[in-house]
């Protein structure tokens, strides 16, 4: 039989701790050596961290990562790593490194460079031009990095049919999006089975910035059947004993010489590196594998946060977070997941009513922090207020409206940042995506912070997931009178969202089709939606981008988040007629 035991090390790095991700690749290696595996595969670029960005613009860098490429080089022993690194050579490569027993030896340059989306890679990095293929024993594998098993046609392809690989070996770093594990299942049955070639894809997890990987690392065999799926959102150690016995048949049944014709061009770069001969030992019983499930999407999205805003918080050195809760639904929501993501014990919440808060929205801000079980303070903001108001009053013509309103949100802005600079805490804000698309926010006030949790979620969702989370616990976590009452600012005397936006049950759809699928105002009113309300909307949108390059990031979930997926200038008079 042609069996490998490949142990698939699905991993969370940060980037720029080389040291760190270093000692956490060869901690996996040591245990799937342990376990008597062939072949431990890593995350793309899993020394360095991914998205490196500008860091690969420091010679320094460059050379800490060749340093500890080194070191993991010298650990793997009897095992076979694939690694992803930097390689430096006149220009920079995205590359996996193949190692054995002490040696490096062969290295892929990642072909396909994505340049699109939250993706920049040909900023950096110069295109492999090289198919690779290596030749253990009777076996012989593809090692391929990401995109260049994403594109139809194109490497895996070669690999297959041009180089006779078997199995490909493909190490990816694919950001998080909702819905996206099934897109990517999807796509790697079908390179299998259009191929005749096994697929282990391995990726990486954890939180960067705005960008959550999900991991649900994979193991395809060569006719599209997943065999073996690792968790979402959790470190993982994938076993599988992986039988390629009947690649060879079943490519003869596919008549799979004359399916394909590779170019001359393309069968030269084909490189072929044959490994030392190994001894392939599994006379223990196989090892057990699965296929975890597919999270539902509310809760997929619900983990994605709490990933994005424990690793955000604790990679960047904070311990506490504080959010300023209101009494709405969006704090209410940011503060569940703030508790889930770091520990009560590590999430303050603060009050900050005026005169105009009411006092339902007072009562129901303790009462979440009394569900959640958090340290909370009460602390009045009227008489502040009143001083900004008199000192005001003598210069400006008119201290009223959305000057007293924007004043009470930076006041309290004020307030949670002298929290945050006494005790090293870290500010989370609570504006959600319908509020940040049209501007409906106050910028040094409620924008104030580090991380906006809930950024890329829309309104309507927020209820959702305020709903999903109450029906988790099985009580009524965040009260149902925040989830039922009327949304409202509470920056003036009955004020409500709907004064100055379309219920949002008609501007979420209004804004996903604007800003995550780029229609234009006849397309959006075909929809259904009245072409006045799409060109106010759209209007808002547009005007209102010098408030979010101003604002904190947020966890990006949707297919277009608003931060490296969209840019857009600030100084700009294009507008839709």
């Amino acid at each position: 039989m042609k069996t490998l035991r490949i142990a698939v090390c699905q991993i969370n790095t940060t980037i720029g701790d080389l040291e760190g991700n270093t000692r956490k690749i060869i901690k996996n290696i040591k245990k799937a050596r342990k376990i008597r595996a062939d072949i431990a595969v890593f995350p793309e670029l899993s020394i360095s961290g991914y998205p490196p960005e500008d860091l690969l613009l420091k010679p320094h860098f460059l050379s800490e990562n060749q340093k500890y490429l080194d070191i993991i080089t010298k650990e793997t022993g009897s095992i076979i790593a694939v690694v992803g690194f930097i390689n430096k050579q006149d220009v920079l490569y995205n590359s996996a490194a193949v190692m054995y027993n002490g040696k490096i030896e062969g290295i892929h340059n990642k072909i396909r460079l994505p340049n699109y989306g939250v993706f920049d890679e040909k900023r950096y990095f110069k295109q492999g031009n090289e198919y690779s293929i290596f030749k253990l024993n009777d076996i012989t594998f593809g090692v391929n990095v990401c995109e260049d098993i994403w594109v139809p046609g194109d490497v895996t392809e070669v690999q297959a049919f041009g180089g006779g690989a078997e199995l490909i070996i493909n190490l990816s770093s694919s950001p998080y999006q909702a819905g996206k594990l099934k897109a990517r299942e999807s796509m790697l049955s079908t390179r299998a089975s259009d191929n005749i070639v096994a697929v282990v894809y391995t990726n990486l997890i954890g939180g960067q910035d705005e960008l959550i990987f999900d991991g649900g690392s994979m193991v395809f065999d060569n006719r599209g059947n997943l065999i073996a799926r690792a968790r979402q959102f959790k470190e993982d150690f994938l076993t599988v004993d992986l039988d390629l016995s009947n690649v060879s048949s079943d490519r003869l049944y596919a008549n799979y010489q004359k399916k394909k014709t590779i170019s001359k061009t393309k069968k030269r770069m084909i490189k072929v590196t044959k490994l030392p001969n190994k001894k392939i030992i599994n006379k223990k019983p196989a090892v057990k594998w699965g296929v975890s499930p597919i999270k539902k999407p509310l809760e997929e999205i619900y983990q994605a946060l709490i990933l994005g805003t424990h690793d955000y918080v604790r990679k960047n050195g904070f311990k506490k977070v504080i959010i300023g809760i209101s009494g709405g639904i969006d704090s209410a929501l940011t503060a569940a997941i703030a508790v889930d993501a770091l520990g009560r014990e590590n999430v303050i919440l603060v009050s900050l009513p005026s005169s105009i808060s009411s006092k339902e929205t007072q009562s129901d801000a303790e009462k979440i922090a009394k569900n959640l079980r958090t340290k909370f303070y009460i602390i009045p903001i009227e008489d502040i207020l009143k001083g900004y108001k008199e000192k005001l009053s003598k210069k400006l013509k008119s201290a009223k409206g959305i000057v007293i309103e924007n004043l009470q949100a930076r006041i309290r802005g004020n307030i949670l940042m002298a929290f945050a600079n006494n005790y090293n805490w870290l500010v989370l804000t609570t504006g959600n995506k319908s509020e940040t698309s049209v501007g409906y926010c106050t910028l040094y006030g409620d924008t104030a912070g580090g991380l906006a949790v809930i950024k890329d979620i829309a309104k309507t969702t927020v209820y959702e997931l305020a709903n999903y989370r109450n029906k988790k616990s099985k009580s009524k976590l965040i009260p149902e009178s925040i989830i039922k009452r009327e949304p409202t600012a509470e920056l003036s005397p009955d004020q409500k969202d709907t004064d100055s936006l379309p219920p949002y049950t008609i501007l979420d759809p209004i804004l996903k089709a604007y800003v995550e699928e780029d229609k234009g105002i006849d397309e959006i009113a075909e929809m259904g939606f009245d072409k006045e309300i799409v060109c106010k909307v759209i209007t808002l949108v547009d005007i209102n981008e010098y408030k979010r390059r101003q604002s904190p990031i947020g966890i990006k979930i949707t297919q277009k988040a608003f931060g490296k997926d969209r840019r857009l200038p600030i100084t700009n008079k294009y507008r839709y007629k």
